[in-house]
């Protein structure tokens, strides 16, 4: 069953996902850096030269560094990024989840616009009372590459 648990679990979970693509529209390291755990890990196997971020100091430097090069026009705006859940089985105070992303920037070497999906499978805990991301794979499903 994709959707499982107390519903207000699972809409704090979905604002976790919400405030995650806020902050990458907005550039928000604060924002972003939110959402995660202090010992929490972010896995990129896409980018094998990236590899696994381990906490949440890590995790946000290395986003904030990445968000440097990922944007529209020549980086004067940030990209585009929306993430919709498509599970949140919560048990208790662990879950899992799967959140798809839509993308929009330009390449940071090429200069060219992307046009991605991807998906995020996730673990999430809720500690003093709060939902935070443990865990986070992403992966892409999909690239469009044409000129902008």
């Amino acid at each position: 069953m994709p959707f499982t648990g107390p519903i207000e679990d699972r809409l704090a979970i979905r604002e976790l996902m919400n405030t995650h693509a806020h902050g990458v529209m907005t550039r928000d390291a604060e924002v972003w850096g939110s959402i995660w755990a202090e010992d929490a890990s972010w896995d990129l196997p896409e980018y094998p030269d990236l590899g696994v971020f381990i906490g949440k100091e890590s995790i946000v430097a290395a986003w904030t560094e990445s968000m440097k090069v990922y944007g529209l026009d020549n980086m004067t705006r940030p990209m585009v990024y929306f993430m919709e859940p498509g599970s949140i089985e919560v048990d208790g105070n662990r879950a899992t989840a799967v959140a798809y992303t839509h993308e929009l920037y330009q390449h940071p070497e090429t200069g060219k616009l992307v046009r991605g999906a991807g998906k995020y499978d996730d673990v999430l805990e809720k500690r003093e009372g709060r939902w935070v991301f443990v865990k986070r794979s992403y992966r892409i499903l999909h690239e469009q590459v044409s000129d902008y």
